[in-house]
């Protein structure tokens, strides 16, 4: 009779599990949990049949991975091979999982369904320091108080060609004399940006200034002479208001560099550099040196360093676990570097609330390193982990515990109808 009551016990316990296993079969990272059976002999009376019963030992398959899917998030993260996410409730116990549906909350932490807030080493002062068996110098990932601060243009780079055919502007029109008749062979604008991160549109000029003249033959020889040109630069925001050009006020323009070609059309200006003072203050170290004359048209472009400050868009995180902030205006800065975690014994883990797992004895203590790394798989971004629970074969364990619960439930009744014969012959 008690062998029945302990295996119906028994079977109870493994109808549970899969029931678990059922309801769990679409959830993200979740690991399937079974039921193990082993008899148990109480102390007794050797001489005499001892009937026992039935130990029940709960395991989870916690290091088998799951089927990993595709995601339209970016913060969607899936483990390709060994390890977990690090993860801490509100009030910061740490924990491990490997369901990563994280998303931005409004505090712009990462945080998953559960609730969890993701956790990785900040990348402020650089390449972080990993202390392998320790969770020390980990913070959660939160991007609110991330932002692209602005840079100063610093440097500029003209660059293209100059039309060696392009006629001679005279010299009272070139662009440099600032006069309501100016004429020039090209013109172009590019935005700067001064300490403060203040857009600044320049206006650049070119014009040909003479033509070469060859070298005459004859004691004594004369000597030939190079195509020039001028490269001319303006705030734009000094322009006439009517011609939206010249004359600019003020007059004079931040720079005039002198550009001379050889017969080759190559540029033999030296230095080919110039400092020129934007307004806002700052200096812009302007280099011309990738600039040649041919015969086809003119065609330069303006090339300057430094940004406008701008506010995070997206998040992007890569397979090594560097978080990267996405900004409005496409540019990208390392923030935090996610870490995995391990122990010598995943399937000896605790399992809590909301699909985490602690560590205990049987488990080992936390092994932590990078992705990529040793023994640690790899990050896939827009990417979910998907349980590793086989519905076929739980709806197959279900069917055989009803069985094994109904044959016990018969020995349990056998056993209460012999007890009642028992009782009855003593009446």
């Amino acid at each position: 009779m008690r062998t029945g009551v302990s295996g119906m016990a028994a079977q109870a316990s493994k109808l549970s599990a899969a029931g678990d296993n059922i309801a769990n079969v679409n959830t993200v990272g979740y690991k399937r949990a079974s039921t193990e059976f082993s008899s148990f002999i109480s102390e007794g009376n050797r001489s005499e049949y001892n009937s026992g019963g039935v130990e029940t030992k709960t395991r989870y398959a916690i290091s088998d991975d799951g089927v990993i899917m595709g995601a339209t998030n970016s913060t969607d993260l899936a483990i390709s091979g060994k390890g977990f996410f690090v993860v801490t409730d509100a009030g910061g116990t740490p924990y491990m999982t490997r369901a990563g549906a994280f998303v931005r909350n409004g505090d712009q932490d990462l945080i998953n369904s559960a609730g969890f807030y993701l956790m990785g080493y900040p990348l402020t002062n650089g390449e972080p320091n990993v202390i392998a068996n320790s969770l020390d110098g980990l913070e959660r990932v939160n991007l609110a108080n991330i932002a692209y601060e602005s840079t100063p243009t610093a440097n500029g780079w003209l660059k293209g060609n100059v039309d060696s055919n392009s006629p001679v502007i005279p010299a009272a029109e070139l662009p440099s004399g600032n006069a309501a008749n100016a004429t020039y062979s090209s013109k172009s604008s590019i935005v700067t940006y001064d300490s403060l991160g203040n857009k600044v549109f320049l206006d650049v000029y070119m014009a040909k200034t003479a033509n070469a003249v060859p070298a005459l033959p004859g004691p004594p020889p004369v000597p030939g002479s190079p195509d020039t040109w001028e490269a001319v630069i303006y705030p734009k925001a000094n322009a006439n208001a009517g011609s939206g050009g010249f004359p600019y006020a003020p007059a004079a323009p931040l720079a005039t560099i002198p550009l001379t070609f050889d017969g080759s059309g190559q540029l033999t200006t030296a230095p080919a550099t110039a400092n020129i003072v934007l307004p806002g203050g700052n200096t812009m170290a302007l280099d011309f040196s990738q600039v040649s004359q041919t015969g086809t048209d003119t065609s330069l472009q303006l090339e300057v360093d430094g940004n406008a400050p701008s506010a995070v868009d997206d998040i992007e995180i890569a397979s090594d676990g560097t978080v990267y902030a996405v900004f409005e205006n496409g540019a990208r800065l390392a923030t935090y570097k996610i870490p995995l975690a391990t122990v010598p014994s995943p399937d000896q883990l605790t399992p809590e609330s909301g699909n985490v797992y602690s560590v205990n004895q049987m488990s080992g203590d936390v092994i932590v390193g990078f992705p990529e790394n040793g023994q640690f798989g790899s990050l896939r971004s827009k990417a979910l982990e998907q349980s590793n629970v086989d519905l076929a074969n739980e709806l197959t364990s279900m069917i055989e515990s009803q069985r094994s619960y109904t044959a016990s439930s018969k020995v349990f009744q056998t056993g209460s109808e012999l007890l009642d014969v028992l009782v009855n012959l003593k009446r």
